[in-house]
């Protein structure tokens, strides 16, 4: 029996005008396919909120200048990644495409029942 990849969650905030470049960079990495007959790609759920943070000394901020509190729009992009090595090109090719100095990303090892 062949053992199945492990699955992971990638979680990032965006801003609006980036959204479709991050996703376009991780969907092609391999983000967002989910195993099965269904052949379903692109997979991802999104979320508007409000982000917010203070760039330090030593920043170059996209948004926001440096020392100020700054709230923003942004959307929260999941997706679901198979096996680790999908999960790293997809968080390597999210860093390439966002236009933040460090994106805001999470992974989560998910359990298959």
């Amino acid at each position: 029996m062949a053992t199945a990849l492990q699955r992971f969650k990638l979680v990032f905030y965006v801003p609006p005008s980036a959204v479709a470049a991050c996703k376009t960079a991780i969907f092609a990495a391999g983000a967002g396919r989910y195993p099965g007959p269904g052949g379903y790609t692109e997979v991802c759920f999104t979320t508007k909120g409000v982000g917010q943070f203070r760039p330090g000394n030593s920043a170059n901020p996209h948004i926001g200048k440096v020392g100020e509190l700054e709230d923003v729009e942004e959307v929260r992009v999941e997706t679901l990644c198979v096996g680790r090595d999908v999960t790293k090109e997809a968080v390597e090719a999210l860093k390439k495409a966002h236009p933040y100095e460090e994106p805001a990303y999470e992974v989560f090892k998910m359990e298959d029942f």
